[in-house]
């Protein structure tokens, strides 16, 4: 089953679904913007095109992520991206 999701009034959108291989996971484009998500479970991220300004909980400097590149986030926690192209993402819950 597919789950549309939508935040920040439309400029962040995703697809949420489950498969026996991966487990729950969404996929989703962010138009340029600064946002701030909240997680509940720990989560996988990766940038499928365009790039991410990031800024995990734990760190203190931004860091810039392209397409190919992998970050995580814990479970309960925030993190903030600002988004200066249109950017597309998978997203694992774990």
């Amino acid at each position: 089953m597919l789950t549309v999701n939508e935040y920040f009034s439309g400029k962040v959108k995703s697809i949420s679904f489950t498969n026996a291989s991966s487990g729950e996971s969404s996929i989703g484009v962010m138009v340029p913007g600064e946002y701030t998500f909240s997680t509940n479970k720990p989560e996988e991220m990766t940038i499928i095109s365009g790039s991410l300004n990031v800024l995990l909980p734990s760190a203190k400097n931004w860091q810039i992520l392209q397409a190919g590149q992998i970050f995580h986030i814990q479970g309960k926690s925030e993190f903030h991206v600002q988004v200066a192209e249109p950017t597309a993402y998978l997203c694992r819950y774990l």
